[in-house]
């Protein structure tokens, strides 16, 4: 069994709303962004200006340019997780940490954070494109007994730093955030994950690339196909592990990638608006971080008997679910 302490979240000041998108000229407006995407607002470590000035062409100039490290977004979500878990830093047994966009091949951005926590732990980086949250749980949670008491698990997803906002189709897309989360397998708590999965299929392994030295890119069609089938078939499978007189306490909370891809979803396995938690219309698509950020700003929200279907697909192609229940 796996327990879930503390979530915490941070998503950077500046501010990309689609009128500061129009005003790059780059062939967007707000009816043409909200029809495919359904986005109005995200987030960015970037300075407006660098955006407007350069579009964003040099990738060595924008990690020279941003605002925060990953390694500082980890530290500051970091620090609310670690808080609503009633711990300190100090009592972290290790640190996972992973996403779409680290800073750098080496360190390990694990190890960056818990420098930037000021702690001495094991860290390791497990990443699985923007399956990684669930991935990471997942995995502890079957390593079990073995891990320490406490485990922080960061995603920080600084993506706009590899978005191409010359592109219209990746630029109206991306807004950056950071999601962290206190787990044990050994101290119980008020929230548990009671089933969590993890898959992949790597023949689509090239539909999604953030190369090393280059900007995102996606089929995006072929992607958005595959996500809606999975993600149903996700709920699905935990939709029948619920008992029928405890369905009306499932809530959906899917991989943040765009608003079409979610209502799609809850379409296709009849999820009530109201139980259906999502924030990427202000946020955007916060790539691993998108749906557990949407678990941290609902933490005082939730109540007992909940059980929340958290389901996520990412490149590689892969997937991961979880099934967390309030007690």
């Amino acid at each position: 069994m796996l327990y879930v302490h503390g979530l915490g979240h941070f998503h950077p000041e500046n501010e990309i709303d689609n009128a500061f998108l129009e005003s790059l000229d780059i062939g967007t407006n707000e009816a043409w962004i909200t029809s495919r995407v359904g986005i109005k607002n995200r987030r960015t470590v970037l300075p407006l200006d660098y955006i407007k000035r350069t579009k964003n062409q040099d990738l060595r100039a924008a990690q020279e340019a941003r605002l925060y490290t990953n390694a500082e977004t980890g530290r500051r979500a970091a620090l609310m997780a670690i808080e609503r878990a009633g711990l300190q830093p100090k009592d972290i047994g290790m640190v996972i940490a992973g996403g779409c966009s680290p800073d750098n091949c080496i360190p390990a951005e694990s190890s960056s954070i818990a420098k930037a926590l000021g702690i001495e732990v094991p860290a390791i980086d497990f990443s699985s494109a923007c399956s990684t949250f669930g991935a990471q749980l997942h995995f502890v949670e079957r390593l079990g007994a073995t891990m320490p008491d406490w485990v922080l698990c960061v995603v920080p997803e600084n993506t706009t730093r590899i978005t191409d906002f010359s592109d219209r189709s990746s630029a109206i897309l991306f807004g950056d955030a950071t999601a962290a989360a206190v787990v044990s397998t050994k101290n119980p708590s008020k929230v548990k994950a009671v089933f969590s999965s993890f898959g992949g299929a790597p023949s689509g392994a090239d539909e999604v690339v953030i190369p090393r030295v280059g900007h995102f890119y996606q089929n995006g069609a072929a992607v958005q196909k595959f996500a809606i089938k999975k993600m149903s078939e996700l709920l699905r499978q935990i939709q029948e592990r619920v008992p029928a007189e405890r369905q009306n306490r499932v809530i959906y909370v899917g991989h943040q990638a765009n608003l079409t891809m979610l209502e799609a979803v809850v379409r296709r396995c009849e999820i009530p608006e109201a139980r259906h938690y999502f924030n990427i219309v202000e946020y955007g698509n916060q790539a691993a971080a998108g749906a557990p950020v949407v678990l941290s700003q609902r933490w005082a929200d939730f109540k007992p008997g909940d059980i929340v279907a958290c389901v996520v697909v990412g490149s590689g192609l892969s997937w991961s679910s979880l099934q967390l229940e309030w007690a």
